[in-house]
């Protein structure tokens, strides 16, 4: 899979999700005012420009193992501290942060059980770690349809179910097996859409992650036959409401743990 494109690729594709998204999980991990915060993963900002609002610049950090996503969030939000890094080796000693937290980014850890454990080192005894992923597992992922239509032209297609955490249940198990015992588990549901279905699939001829990998691999006749087939999954159908270009609304549910000290 691939996450080796632009932040305005990436934020085009998914931020129409992760903003809202932030927004959610931010408060679901009760950031406020007066602490300092860790963005795990931090792609090209959606949670750390959150995070800022709520707690200024200056205490918020941010990490990512893409320089390209590292360089497009230290140049939109200036004064927060941004590494190149991976979440299994944090550069940042014992119990720096309030919080430490991860949207969208455990499934794709190389270890999710150190990069969690990493993430509890660096959080101080009386904070929160933080951690969702998408319910890929249980259809209710931004992408559900998407992979629907994929697997009726060709079933045996990959698709992201398969990821750490996805799965009910999964991502409180990585935390126990992280040594965070204790976490709650919950999930936060958002919404996105488009004017027409065409401002809606653009994205996906970016190359981000491993949808856009998987359009990316089609010839062009087998790309329009996708297109037309998950127009059709969003609309309920060739004949569907929003009709061959209407306006496309999907929800998207993500399992969210957190672990309080």
């Amino acid at each position: 899979m691939s996450f080796d494109v632009s932040a305005d690729a990436y934020q085009r594709f998914m931020g129409r999700f992760s903003e809202p998204l932030a927004a959610r999980f931010a408060e679901l991990a009760g950031v406020r005012h007066g602490q300092q915060a860790l963005d795990v993963g931090c792609g090209p900002g959606a949670l750390t420009a959150e995070l800022v609002g709520r707690l200024g610049a200056d205490a918020v950090y941010a990490v990512d193992p893409s320089p390209s996503f590292a360089e497009a969030v230290a140049e939109r939000l200036p004064g927060v501290e941004v590494s190149v890094a991976a979440a299994e080796r944090l550069p940042f000693p014992d119990g720096a942060f309030d919080a430490a937290l991860a949207q969208l980014v455990v499934h794709f850890m190389t270890d999710p059980v150190a990069g969690l454990r990493e993430m509890g080192r660096v959080t101080r005894p009386d904070g929160v770690v933080a951690a969702c992923v998408w319910d890929h597992s249980g259809d209710r992922g931004p992408l559900s349809s998407f992979w629907h239509a994929v697997r009726e032209l060709d079933p045996a297609a990959p698709d992201e179910s398969g990821l750490a955490g996805v799965g009910e249940g999964e991502l409180a198990r990585l935390f126990d097996q992280a040594g965070l015992a204790g976490a709650e588990a919950t999930t936060l549901t958002v919404r996105a859409g488009s004017a027409t279905f065409e401002q809606w699939w653009q994205p996906f001829t970016l190359g981000v992650g491993p949808a856009g990998d998987y359009v990316a691999s089609l010839s062009p006749e087998r790309r329009q036959q996708l297109r037309e087939r998950y127009r059709e999954a969003l609309n309920g159908g060739p004949g569907g409401p929003g009709g061959p270009g209407g306006p496309v609304e999907v929800s998207a549910t993500a399992w969210a743990v957190t672990r309080r000290g």
